[in-house]
């Protein structure tokens, strides 16, 4: 079985050092680039399972390499970011990231991180067929979704989000659920990870003509199809 290659975009020598050491003994092979714009370049070789990011980059930040890779690729992105940058954790959830962990971390968390991303984004293809409920339709088996005619243009987080929201229509679903079936982690005070996704995923919906589907629930998670307004 050929090992997950993971790219590391990461100014910090002696960390990618460390990763490397200590995930390639865990099954991953390991290629660290330590400067946005080279980062980028290997990025989108598709030569990767996944890319580590970190958003405090010389030259190009991590967030322009973000931008810039998700214009050409869907290729899963875990962002690293300082415990004090809150607002650029958001912004690169919002550009399409999978999931982020502050520094420091334990290397152990993130192994964890980034297997939840591969498994999530490696999952079989399912045997029951397209998804369909009023103007959506999501077929898992392909992992393309539309709403109407119109193909929504969804990340792996996106697209497991729409997934699992079909299969539960009018039944509120926790945060704390969604991080765990979908993130595959365990949800953590203050974490937004779910709700930014939520969000990006009703944006596109909402763009692309599908009507209004999801409802937050105050103080507890979100409903699919509770209230169903079509564009």
């Amino acid at each position: 079985m050929s090992m997950d290659r993971v790219l590391i975009i990461d100014d910090d020598i002696d960390l990618c050092e460390l990763l490397a050491a200590r995930m390639s003994g865990e099954g991953f092979e390991i290629e660290a680039v330590h400067e946005g714009a080279h980062g980028l370049e290997r990025a989108l070789s598709r030569e990767y399972s996944l890319v580590v990011l970190d958003l405090m980059l010389p030259g190009m930040g991590g967030l322009e390499v973000l931008r810039r890779m998700r214009a050409q690729s869907p290729i899963p992105v875990l962002i690293l970011t300082a415990r004090s940058e809150d607002v650029d954790r958001i912004l690169g959830l919002e550009m399409g990231a999978d999931d982020y962990l502050p520094k420091p971390f334990n290397p152990r968390e993130l192994i964890a991180r980034i297997r939840a991303i591969l498994r999530r984004a490696q999952s079989p293809a399912a045997s029951d067929g397209p998804l369909v409920l009023g103007s959506l339709r999501a077929d898992p088996s392909t992992r393309e979704a539309w709403a109407g005619e119109m193909p929504l243009e969804l990340t792996s987080v996106e697209f497991s989000l729409l997934e699992t929201f079909l299969r539960s229509p009018g039944r509120t679903l926790s945060r704390e659920y969604l991080t765990e079936t979908i993130l595959g982690r365990k949800s953590t005070p203050f974490d937004r990870a779910v709700d930014v996704h939520v969000s990006n995923l009703r944006r596109k919906i909402t763009a692309a003509g599908g009507g209004e589907w999801i409802k937050a629930i105050r103080g507890n998670g979100y409903l699919f199809a509770a209230r169903v307004r079509h564009a």
